[in-house]
């Protein structure tokens, strides 16, 4: 089960963007990375491909390594580590490792 989720809301830990609070759009799992809202913005030069299309700079975000981001739990409203637990029913889901809140049920087992 993976500690990082889309839509999960995570807080950038090194960087240019350090300290930033954004939403997560893309988890990249085979290549440890994540793509975080509106974070890691580069500018890239498109060139011209015809008569009707000029060239621009135009801003790009990139993925940035999941070990650069945490978790924002939604009960406590800090950064924390998250951790996998199982409940009676036998369902997976993670939880809060600084509040003991479950953070969601994936309904897996």
């Amino acid at each position: 089960m993976q500690r990082l989720k889309k839509n999960d809301k995570v807080v950038v830990l090194a960087g240019k963007d350090k300290g930033r609070q954004a939403k997560l759009l893309a988890v990249y799992p085979q290549k440890a990375k994540v793509l975080v809202e509106s974070v890691n913005v580069v500018k890239r030069h498109h060139k011209s491909r015809g008569q009707n299309d000029p060239s621009r700079i135009i801003e790009v975000a990139k993925p940035l390594a999941w070990s650069k981001v945490q978790l924002v739990c939604p009960h406590c409203h800090k950064p924390t580590r998250v951790g996998i637990r199982i409940d009676k029913t036998g369902l997976k889901g993670r939880f809060c490792k600084r509040c003991q809140q479950l953070i969601d049920n994936s309904g897996g087992k």
